[in-house]
C-alpha cells in the first residue's frame, strides 16, 4: 500500500473533497493520516467545518476505528525558513531575510523553488519516524495537490533542479524527494466527471505522468449520477416512444394523463442522452488501462456526513489500498 497518495484532477472535479474522503478512509482502524493542502486555498478547513489552518499539523478528525486524521496547510516561506535552518542553520539569519523580503523573492521569483519547497515538505513528512524509532509517524500522507495540467511539472520538479544542482545539500534534497515521488510509496491518483473535458485532461495527464516514470495509482470518478432508468427504457425514451405511458398515469390515478406526456418524454429523452454520453467517457476511461471507480453525487452538497459518507464508499471499494 502506497503511504504516500497524491490527488489531482481538473478544477471542479471536487478533487479536494475526494483527497479529505480518502484522508478519512485510510485513517480507518486506528492508523493516522496527514492530509496536506499545498494551494494555500483552505479548502480542507472548509470540508472538515475548522477554522483556517495554520502552518503545523493539527488533529482535524477521528475515523472509524479511531483513527486519527490530520491536516497541513504547508506555506512555501515558511517552509523555505525550515530548509535554510535545517542545512545551513541560519536560525535567526533566516528570519531576517524573511524581514528583508528575500524569502518572498525566492518563493516567488526562482523558477521551481517553490514546488520544491512543497514537496520537500510533503515528502518530509513521509519519511518521518517517531521519536523512539518505532515506526512512521503518520501511516499515510494523502496530498490535496495542484490540477491535472499542473501535475507532471509540479511533482517532477525536482528531477530538474537535480540535475542543475550537482552537488550539496539542494542537490541530496532533491534526489531524495525523487526517491520517494518515483517509488511504489507514492500513488498519484486523478479525479475526474463522466464529460469529455475532465476525461479528455486525465487520458492527458496519465500519458505525461507515465512518460515522467511517476506512479499512477487510480481514477476516481466524481459526483457520478444515478441511472433511473433501465436500459430499456432508455432505449425507448431516445426512441420517444410513447405507447402505454398515458394509460399507465392514467392507472396510477394521474390527472390529465395525455397532458404529461410530452413533458415526460422530454425528460426522460435528456436522460437518455447523458447515460449515453456518460457510457461513452467510461468507455474512453477503460482505454486508459487504469483501475477506475466511481463516487456519487451527494444531493445538496458535501457537508461533514457527506464527507464519511464518501470516505465510507472508498473504503468499501478498496481506493488507496
Amino acid at each position: 500500500m502506497s503511504r504516500l497518495q497524491v490527488v489531482s484532477g481538473k478544477g471542479g472535479t471536487g478533487k479536494t473533497t475526494v483527497a479529505a474522503a480518502l484522508a478519512l478512509a485510510l485513517a480507518a482502524e486506528g492508523r493516522r493520516t496527514l492530509l496536506v493542502e499545498v494551494e494555500g486555498r483552505q479548502g480542507i478547513a472548509q470540508l472538515f467545518e475548522t477554522e483556517a489552518l495554520p502552518y503545523e499539523e493539527r488533529k482535524i478528525a477521528v475515523a472509524p476505528g479511531g483513527g486519527e486524521v490530520y491536516a497541513l496547510a504547508v506555506d512555501a516561506e515558511r517552509a523555505l525558513l525550515d530548509y535554510l535552518q535545517m542545512f545551513y542553520k541560519l536560525g535567526a539569519a533566516g528570519r531576517a531575510l524573511k524581514k528583508l523580503g528575500a524569502i518572498d523573492f525566492a518563493t516567488t521569483i526562482a523558477p521551481g523553488v517553490r514546488d520544491v519547497l512543497l514537496t520537500g515538505k510533503v515528502c518530509e513528512a513521509v519519511r518521518r519516524k517517531e521519536k523512539d524509532g518505532s515506526g512512521f509517524v503518520y501511516d499515510h500522507v494523502v496530498m490535496d495537490a495542484p490540477p491535472t495540467g499542473r501535475i507532471t511539472r509540479f511533482l517532477n520538479v525536482n528531477d530538474e533542479v537535480a540535475g542543475l544542482a550537482k552537488m550539496g545539500p539542494i542537490h541530496h534534497q532533491a534526489h531524495a524527494v525523487m526517491r520517494v515521488l518515483k517509488s511504489p510509496e507514492t500513488a498519484v491518483h486523478l479525479v475526474t466527471l463522466l464529460e469529455e473535458m475532465p476525461v479528455q485532461e486525465t487520458a492527458d495527464g496519465i500519458a505525461e505522468l507515465r512518460a515522467a516514470d511517476l506512479p499512477v495509482g487510480n481514477v476516481i470518478v466524481n459526483m457520478v449520477r444515478p441511472q433511473l432508468l433501465d436500459e430499456d427504457a432508455v432505449r425507448a425514451a431516445a426512441g420517444g416512444r410513447r405507447d402505454g405511458i398515458a394509460q399507465a398515469l392514467a392507472a396510477a390515478g394521474v390527472a390529465g394523463p395525455e397532458e404529461l406526456v410530452g413533458p415526460l418524454l422530454e425528460e426522460a429523452a435528456d436522460h437518455a442522452h447523458r447515460v449515453g454520453l456518460e457510457r461513452e467517457q467510461r468507455e474512453a476511461l477503460a482505454k486508459l488501462d487504469v483501475p477506475a471507480y466511481e463516487l456519487p453525487l451527494l444531493g445538496g452538497g458535501v457537508d461533514l456526513a457527506g464527507l464519511y459518507r464518501l470516505a465510507k464508499e472508498l473504503r468499501r471499494l478498496g481506493v488507496g489500498a
